[in-house]
């Protein structure tokens, strides 16, 4: 399987199978590249409905010319928590990427991503302003959009600083602001119906609108609540001695061997 940066030849080849509708895995088989570089090139590079070689070309030649400048500059910054600047930098683009594919807009979506990588989960307007290299008023857009989707919320630090926070449960909070969205426009196709008839195509196409988000609203608010002790809970640490998932316990005959006692199968003689 080959190393290295892509060729421009194999970005080609992931924009013709990105139009042909295949999937990440196929077009890293044909190209004999793992599925993740492929994923990771596509979602790096716009998407893969906005996904274009020549562009995705050109971002990586800038990019590898601006490591290795900072690469000869003795004053590079180095991360103090002793992660890969560069790798830690490279996934923040393709998380921003992901989240703005979602819908997010691409400031909301950078500042949602420079939370969400904090080990804290909290930054200031100033953190923000320097991390991202953007201005007060683009920093201050974000957060208030982000704080009215659900997905911040603002609090106060010991020296009386307005810090952005995105802890486990925004993600539930979120998803019930979402629910409740959904239930307002049900509402109002509903008003709609009333308005244009319910014996009239534009009310019928209302009502089942209505129905619809109605049923995704109540569906999505109860997966909500049943799966919100899953973003604080820990992942489970195996006891010592206990098998991985889908070892068989000691003991247990291989697939295909018979219990003990049971006669062996009869052979045809040649």
């Amino acid at each position: 399987m080959p190393g290295g940066r892509l060729t421009q030849q194999e970005r080609q080849q992931i924009a013709l199978g990105l139009a042909d509708g295949l999937a990440y895995a196929e077009i890293a088989r044909r190209l004999d590249r793992p599925t993740s570089t492929v994923t990771r090139e596509v979602m790096r590079n716009g998407g893969p409905t906005a996904y274009r070689s020549d562009l995705a070309h050109r971002a990586t030649e800038h990019r590898a010319r601006r490591k290795q400048a900072a690469s000869r500059d003795a004053t590079a910054p180095v991360r103090a928590d002793g992660r890969d600047a560069e790798a830690v930098r490279e996934f923040e683009e393709v998380f921003t990427t992901v989240l703005i594919q979602s819908g997010t807009p691409r400031m909301m979506a950078r500042v949602m991503a420079c939370l969400c990588l904090t080990d804290s989960g909290s930054l200031t307007a100033s953190e923000l302003v320097q991390q991202l290299q953007v201005s007060p008023a683009s920093v201050s857009k974000a957060i208030a959009f982000l704080d009215s989707q659900g997905l911040v919320r603002r609090e106060r630090d010991e020296r009386r600083r307005e810090r952005y926070v995105v802890d486990d449960d925004i993600w539930y909070q979120s998803m019930i602001a979402s629910a409740r969205a959904a239930l307002q426009i049900v509402e109002t196709a509903r008003q709609g119906v009333g308005v244009l008839g319910s014996d009239t195509p534009a009310g019928v196409r209302l009502e089942g609108i209505a129905r619809f988000l109605e049923f995704v609203s109540e569906s999505t608010a109860r997966a909500a609540e049943q799966a919100r002790g899953i973003l604080s809970a820990k992942p489970a640490t195996p006891e010592p001695g206990t098998p991985e998932p889908g070892t068989p316990e000691p003991g247990t005959p291989e697939p295909g061997t018979p219990e003990p006692g049971t006669p062996a199968p009869a052979t045809t003689p040649r």
